[in-house]
């Protein structure tokens, strides 16, 4: 019986240091994304606080190569610039929507922005397009004090643009 015996300890040992190794490999590969966060039961929500992998990690430069200081993602070609500015009694939800390697601003969408509030509310907003500033403007009235959840979606004729970002009021 001990031939028996020292093979499941041979298999065992082998089992456990397979499985070591692999646990190694998960933990490898989440460091490298510094963007994956660990889901919690308390954050159910409709809309999710996982950034999209195409979302970018610092503010880039837009139109012309200046920055508008806002959170950025890239959406397929398309180029989408968040920026909440937040006054006395509301906020100024502006994004700078643009197109292609240079960045031409998109004037011919619709543009909407879905709000989470931090009371966990919901709130469609639609943004329309200011021309001398060349961007997408809307105000939201709520002053609710917290963590806001912002999913933008921009038609641009039978092609669609998708970020999602947040703000803190």
């Amino acid at each position: 019986m001990k031939p028996l015996t020292s093979g499941i300890i041979v298999l065992a040992s082998s089992g456990l240091l397979l499985l070591g190794a692999c646990s190694k490999e998960a933990k490898n590969s989440d460091s490298a994304n510094p963007n994956a966060t660990t889901p919690s039961a308390e954050t159910a929500s409709p809309v999710t606080t996982t950034p999209p992998a195409t979302t970018t990690a610092k503010t880039q430069s837009s139109e012309g190569g200046k920055s508008n200081g806002g959170q950025v993602v890239e959406s397929g070609k398309y180029h989408l610039e968040f920026v909440p500015e937040k006054g006395t009694s509301e906020t100024h939800l502006d994004l700078y929507l643009q197109k292609g390697d240079n960045h031409e601003a998109v004037a011919n969408a619709k543009v909407t922005a879905d709000v989470q509030l931090p009371d966990g509310k919901l709130k469609t907003v639609p943004l329309s397009y200011d021309a001398s500033g060349k961007h997408y403007a809307a105000v939201l009235k709520e002053k609710v004090t917290g963590q806001y959840q912002v999913k933008i979606t921009a038609t641009i004729g039978s092609e669609k643009a998708d970020g999602r970002f947040n703000f803190v009021r």
